[in-house]
Order: structure tokens, then sequence, then C-alpha cells
């Protein structure tokens, strides 16, 4: 004899509704076009790892324009082809160098930049995140870009995936020829430290999963441990077949607004208890690949 049992959610209807809530994963998937824009080609570093791993880098001139500009003219004088990581610190940074440092630079490039550590408001669309925030008076997005804010001042935040530039003791505030990215939880007490030039937008993974260094800070303590870097173009040089087209969310998009909720407080089923709150790097704002 075969007996028939309900579906779980006939006998609970609320596990139906709690079902059909969207993950903020499913969020992204299911934004419309409308909620993308694309990323200009100028703005976009293409880096090439020696295995072949590609990683996509978003510059962010909003915040740092000398050191972005540096960073452009290293691209365009292939001074990236070549280079290495360096340094590979757990739940920290991956740096990277160019190939020669002692290498002529480019024109117009600027060894002694200032200290583009933050920048006024002004001139920047903002949404504040109404969440406590341990490194600054307040949180929230400028320009699609996550940030501290203090009265009229903001700085970029160090969440993961954040490129910056290396530099030696105060007052050098690097010249963009060392370069890093957060690979770990968010060392927020490097903000308003260092100089932030971009974030990845793709290839994370391959940054993530280098062997960690065992000399002190992370660094490889012989040059042999080095990765080598094929090279670091501007997607805007490359020829169209090869150039990404990336997309980043729309932080004025309703699309955002649900994940941003979805985020603060996951109420799809697999969440027992939503939070009440979300941190600033718990929020990153979503990337993809235009096909």
């Amino acid at each position: 004899m075969r007996f028939f049992l309900p579906s779980l959610t006939l006998l609970f209807p609320g596990l139906a509704i709690a079902a059909a809530v969207p993950s903020p994963a499913e969020i992204v998937v299911q934004a419309p076009d409308s909620a993308w824009h694309d990323v200009s080609p100028e703005r976009l570093l293409v880096m090439k790892m020696g295995d072949g791993g590609r990683v996509v880098i978003e510059l962010a001139p909003e915040f740092s324009p000398v050191h972005v500009a540096n960073v452009v003219r290293l691209a365009r004088s292939h001074q990236w082809d070549r280079g290495a990581i360096i340094r590979v610190q757990d739940n920290y940074v991956v740096q990277w160098r160019v190939h020669d440092e002692a290498a002529p630079l480019p024109k117009g490039f600027v060894t002694q930049p200032a200290a583009e550590y933050e920048r006024p408001l002004a001139g920047l669309d903002y949404m504040a995140l109404p969440y406590p925030d341990p490194y600054a008076a307040q949180s929230g997005i400028a320009a699609g870009w996550l940030v501290g804010r203090e009265g009229e001042e903001i700085w970029p935040a160090h969440c993961y995936g954040v490129v910056g530039v290396g530099r030696e003791m105060p007052p050098d505030t690097g010249d963009g020829r060392e370069l890093y990215v957060v690979n770990g939880e968010a060392p927020r007490q490097l903000d308003r430290n260092l100089a932030v030039v971009g974030r990845v937008l793709e290839g994370m993974e391959h940054l993530g999963a280098l062997p960690r260094g065992t000399g002190p800070l992370g660094f490889y303590t012989d040059p042999r441990q080095n990765v080598m870097i094929e090279s670091v173009t501007l997607a805007a040089d490359l020829p169209a077949s090869l150039r990404p087209v990336m997309q980043v969310m729309r932080t004025d998009s309703p699309s955002f607004h649900d994940y941003l909720a979805a985020r603060a407080a996951r109420r799809d089923s697999f969440f027992v208890r939503p939070a009440k709150g979300v941190a600033l790097c718990n929020v990153p704002v979503p990337a993809r690949e235009k096909k």
C-alpha cells in the first residue's frame, strides 16, 4: 500500500514564503540589464599571470588621480611585463612590482605624488549605510565605491579585492611601481594611510590561492619563489577581441537596494536568525563580464 504524504510547504505554509525569498547571489543573477553599467576600457587593467590566469582591475581615478595616472603610464610603457608577485601574506595582502624598478620612468611620471588618501565628498553621489562602522564616523557608497566618511571627507575602504600602492615610511606615498591587493579580512586600519588605486573585478581567485610567503610580512625569501606576471595592459590598448567588457552594478538601482537589504538580513531558507546589520566590506558591489 502506498501512502500519500503532504509536502512540508502544505503542512507549514510559512516555509514556502521563506523559500521564495532570494539570496544576495540570486538577486545579482536576476538583476536586469538596466541595473548594470559598463566600465570604460580606459579604467580597466588586464593582468595576465605567468600561468595564463587573468585578473581584471578597475581603476579609481576619483580617489587617487595622480597615482592612477602613474600606474597607467607604467602599463603603457610595458614596465609591468615580466614583473613579479613578491609577497603573499595570509589574510592580508598580495604585493607585486614592475620588472625593473631602476628602469627609466615614462614621460609624465610623478615620482613623489601627494598623499591621495582621502578627498572631499563634493561632486560624488553618496549613499550612507545605516549601520555603525568601527573605523569611520559613517560609511557608505560613493560613486559606486565602498567608503568611510568623516564630515565632508571620504576615503575608499580597504575591503577584499581592493588594490593599493605600496610605500616606504612617511612622508613617502609610493609611486605605483609596487601595488598590493587585499586577500583576506578587510585591514581597515590601512584606510587613509595608503593610496587606493582600484579593485579587482575578476580573477581574484588567481591571487588568493598563491603560496604564502615564509619571510617577514609574507615576502618570498627566494626570488625563485616569485610569481611571474606576464603583462599588465590597459584594456583600451588591447585588440577588441581580447578586451573584456566588465559591468558593475548600479548602486542606485532597485536591484542593488534589494541586494543590500539581503546582505544585511539574510532571509533565504538556510538562515534561522537574520542579522541586524552588515559591515561595509560585506557589501561588495557586484561585477560581471558582459557576454
